[in-house]
């Protein structure tokens, strides 16, 4: 059990660090349903929000020319407003009606951007608009650690091209996750073994992530566009799994 459980933890960091690294996002979309067969969520979830930073971390130096920071601000601004909030509603909300909620909209969206074969580039709101979403989005992260799906839809929605979708996905989940661990820390819910599992996992992570990185290089806007989309119709299928099928 204990090879197996190395095995697996490495496995999963492979795979949620190369995911990261191509999408900017999807760590535990990836990891967390492989680490959950050998480690219980106490350790699991604080371990995807480490391994999340880590490889967001890794990857930044070689797409931050590349990022247009005027796009991300009112993401950021409105994601850390949003996100002690969700912490907050964790005693009284119920977490599997948001999952399910996400996961049908995800589902829904999902398909239809893939199903449209016309460029959109949706105006509305502006930045206001922007600050909103990642509010939504700063809430649902602090709530159930649902932190990129909302952005991630409105940023294809707006018709951004694939390093301005980039940036966006990379710096709001990396600063909403960080957010988020540092709050975890601080309440005490991340137990010393997480650390030592973070090492074991670092790695991988790492490669996964470097990996990951250059596959997005070699993308083109509408084949990234493609694997974003696929990202979130499987993230999708997994929340709505997850609310219906554990009743």
């Amino acid at each position: 059990m204990e090879t197996l459980t190395y095995v697996l933890l490495l496995f999963g960091a492979l795979a949620g660090g190369f995911v990261s690294g191509l999408a900017g996002f999807g760590t535990a979309l990836m990891a967390l349903g492989i680490w959950l067969y050998v480690l219980p969520p106490s350790l699991a979830v604080p371990l995807v929000l480490i391994c999340s930073v880590i490889a967001q971390t890794s990857t930044l130096p070689s797409m931050w020319k590349s990022f247009d920071l005027s796009l991300v601000w009112p993401f950021l601004i409105g994601g850390l407003i949003g996100v002690p909030l969700g912490t907050m509603m964790v005693a009284t909300a119920d977490p599997k009606v948001f999952k399910l909620s996400v996961g049908v909209l995800l589902l829904i969206f999902s398909s239809a951007l893939y199903l449209n074969k016309r460029p959109l580039a949706f105006k509305f709101g502006g930045r206001i608009a922007d600050g909103a979403i990642g509010f939504a989005g700063g809430i649902l992260g602090g709530l159930a650690g649902l932190s990129g799906p909302l952005p991630i839809l409105w940023a294809n929605i707006r018709g951004w091209n694939k390093h301005e979708r980039r940036g966006i996905f990379q710096l709001f989940n990396f600063t909403v996750l960080a957010t988020a661990l540092v709050l975890q820390t601080a309440s005490g819910l991340v137990e010393l073994k997480v650390v030592w599992l973070a090492l074991v996992a670092f790695p991988g992570t790492l490669i996964g992530a470097w990996a990951g990185a250059r596959v997005y290089h070699a993308l083109s806007d509408k084949h990234f566009g493609d694997v974003v989309l696929g990202l979130l119709f499987l993230s999708g299928l997994g929340l709505v799994w997850n609310s219906v099928g554990t009743h």
